[in-house]
């Protein structure tokens, strides 16, 4: 999965012919200050141990009288520099991102190898230009993300290629920095898109946060141009700036590996950023601006500190030696294909004020965007975009369908085409609210990334995770990663809206579903229908009948953890994954609380709670009504997370026979406020037979 470099083949690498000895190279540096400063103290430390000599510097704004020793020659600018020929053989380019190409362009024609600041170009033409004059010319070009010089990242090839964490589920890339209003007016440059109708392509993955997504891209073998069979962008920003602060990319290589790299300047506090490769048996994290590799398996976690190659000298030793340069031209074209990207998306999208804190005063001030590090960590783990997510702030992502109510959205429908592979893609309801607007449903939660809303989901179909997530299995008496993950495609629809009855106006959406297994075999067929009227002005009615029968001639097992041998495990079939809920009671007619109601066979139950967080606080009960012959336990979770779901499968599987379809029927009172028993009793009996 995670493949070597293949500088060699493009061109830009090592020279073919045997080295000859070499004199010291000479160096130009092109840009003193800002990142400019390091790299003269890297040159101080390599002339002093004799590897090279410094030989000319241009900057508009010279350094300060006898920061250089008086042989070094000052220019003003490139152009100068070079037609005064100092005999350099290396320049390297410390310059706003603006000026890479054409000042690398430049130095390449005068026959000098080059060393370019990340981001190396601000647009793939000029990549693909500055590449192919580097061809023409047999010149060196390496590009300074400096994290690709560790040590480490050979270690961590090396153990995922061993089978050290399993199978790899994916990668992701996280990092929470600050940044004040001075860091964006430190230059003109900074925090534009464009300046004066020239691409810079500023911003948090392609500039301050750049060798997370550069250092992801290397650790999931996406190098080349050719590596990226895909980049998905979600760019956002706090602070007043034409560039994004706070992103999601998410980037397919073309081997089949998914980074999700979720970053942000908007945090409460600077966090070292991190790499991680998530496989079936583990993960290994690293930290990259420390070189720290954190492995977690089974077994326990290992932490090892590496060191790292400095790519100035791995420049110098490609030159005089042959070596493979650790971060050539060629090789950071899969970044810059994240970057073309990101130059091409829409402009970033403002983050409303209601959702965003400053601190500090004056130009120290940053802002911090409410709850961000739940959030970067939620999009990391679900692989997903923070739309996707359904962040108040972020761009709203359309619906299939919407269920109405007297042209109310009360339900939103999704189709599962975003959800990752390993957490079982499906349709299902989410956003469900409340007459009044309370949100009762949530998907992809930190905590169970799999969890979708309501609807329909089990984990064992004969043997394959149509649930999400790890599977039980009785062998193992635990959770473990499989390949094992199906899909629900919907393959007919109808919908309708229903006329006015007793009970108020409605709808109704009828589908066939295709289960499909991990090769696309079709398992399963469902016959699906979600029903929808009106009760009162504060209560709406919400039913799933679904019929579930084998796609083929022979009888199909349906299971759960449960039937697995997992204790109290039985859940599979309806599932409805409950939002934050404060103040919350459970109960049904007999008991109440999580213990008394969990497994337990009851007409119906109840969850009443405030629902959502802080100004967006709303009291609202969900009754949930099973059929009066049903004998399937509920599901039931408030402690560790809430959700509800009436168990198809409990403790022994139920199987589908061809012509005999597993059929299953329950319906849900969505109310504002909090409802009595007595309430719900008269509004079951209101409505009458729901069997």
């Amino acid at each position: 999965m995670i493949q070597q470099s293949a500088t060699a083949e493009h061109g830009n690498g090592p020279r073919d012919a045997a080295p000859a000895p070499v004199a010291v190279p000479r160096i130009a540096l092109v840009g003193v200050h800002g990142f400019g400063e390091r790299h003269l103290a890297n040159l101080a430390r390599l002339e002093e141990a004799g590897a090279l000599e410094l030989v000319a510097v241009a900057d508009p704004n010279p350094p300060e009288p006898g920061r250089l020793a008086d042989s070094v020659a000052v220019f003003p600018d490139l152009n100068e520099l070079l037609a005064a020929q100092p005999g350099a053989d290396v320049v390297i380019l410390a310059t706003p991102i603006q000026t890479h190409a054409p000042l690398a362009l430049a130095a390449l024609g005068a026959g000098m190898d080059v060393y370019v600041e990340k981001p190396p170009v601000a647009s793939l033409a000029q990549f693909n230009e500055v590449l192919a004059a580097a061809q023409a010319a047999g010149k060196l070009v390496q590009v300074g993300f400096q994290s690709l010089g560790s040590h480490a990242l050979p270690t961590i090839r090396n153990l995922v290629e061993s089978g050290a964490i399993g199978d790899v589920l994916g990668l992701s890339a996280k990092g929470q920095w600050v940044r004040n209003k001075a860091y964006f007016k430190r230059s003109r440059w900074a925090g534009k898109r464009s300046l004066d109708g020239i691409d810079v392509v500023d911003g948090v993955a392609t500039n301050a946060l750049a060798h997370a997504v550069a250092t992801a891209l290397n650790m999931a073998g996406a190098h080349t141009v050719a590596d990226v069979a895909s980049v998905e962008t979600d760019l956002y920003r706090a602070h007043d700036t034409e560039s994004d602060d706070t992103s999601v990319i998410r980037v397919r290589a073309a081997h089949g590996a998914t980074l999700l790299c979720s970053l942000t300047l908007c945090a409460p506090e600077q966090l070292n950023p991190s790499v991680t490769v998530h496989g079936t048996r583990g993960e290994i994290t690293l930290f990259y601006t420390q070189d720290e590799v954190v492995i977690t398996t089974p077994d326990g976690e290992r932490r090892e500190t590496y060191g790292r190659t400095d790519l100035l000298e791995n420049l110098l030793e490609a030159r005089s030696a042959g070596a493979p340069l650790l971060c050539s031209l060629p090789d950071t074209g899969a970044f810059t294909t994240v970057l073309e990207a990101i130059r091409t998306s829409p402009a970033p999208q403002a983050i409303g004020p209601e959702h965003i804190s400053w601190e500090g005063e004056g130009e120290d001030a940053h802002p911090v965007v409410h709850g961000i590090a739940e959030l970067i960590d939620g999009a990391a783990k679900a692989q997903a975009t923070f739309g996707e997510l359904g962040v108040p702030w972020a761009r709203a992502l359309p619906p299939v369908r919407s269920l109405t109510l007297d042209g109310k959205p009360v339900a939103d429908y999704q189709d599962g085409s975003r959800i990752r592979a390993v957490s079982s893609p499906r349709p299902y309801l989410h956003p469900i609210r409340t007459l009044g607007g309370t949100v009762v449903t949530d998907h992809q939660p930190l905590d169970h990334v799999w969890h979708l809303g309501a609807g329909v989901a089990l984990q064992d179909v004969d043997g394959i995770n149509f649930w999400g997530g790890r599977t039980y299995t009785r062998e193992a008496g635990q959770y473990v990663w499989r390949p094992d993950h199906g899909s629900i495609a919907v393959t007919a629809t109808t919908v309708e809206q229903t006329a006015a009855t007793s009970g108020g106006p409605g709808g109704k959406l009828q589908e066939t579903l295709s289960w499909n297994g991990p090769d696309g075999v079709p398992v399963l067929t469902e016959d699906r229908t979600w029903s929808w009227h009106g009760t009162s002005p504060s209560v709406w009615s919400l039913s799933l009948e679904f019929a579930l029968s084998p796609a083929g001639n022979q009888p199909v097992s349906l299971g759960s953890p449960g039937s697995n041998g997992r204790h109290g495990g039985g859940y599979g079939g309806f599932f409805w994954r409950l939002p934050e809920c404060h103040d919350a009671a459970v109960w049904t007619p007999a008991g109440a609380g999580e213990s008394a109601v969990h497994g337990s066979v009851a007409r119906w139950l109840a969850w009443s709670g405030k629902f959502g967080a802080g100004t967006d606080d709303g009291d609202a009960t969900l009754v949930f009504v099973a059929p009066g012959d049903s004998t399937d336990p509920w599901f039931v979770r408030a402690e560790g997370y809430p959700g509800v779901g009436q168990s198809l499968a409990w403790d022994s599987p139920v199987i589908a026979e061809p012509g005999n379809p597993v059929r299953r029927k329950i319906s849900v009172f969505v109310a504002d406020g909090i409802l009595g028993t007595t309430d719900i009793e008269d509004l079951i009996n209101q409505q009458g037979d729901l069997s």
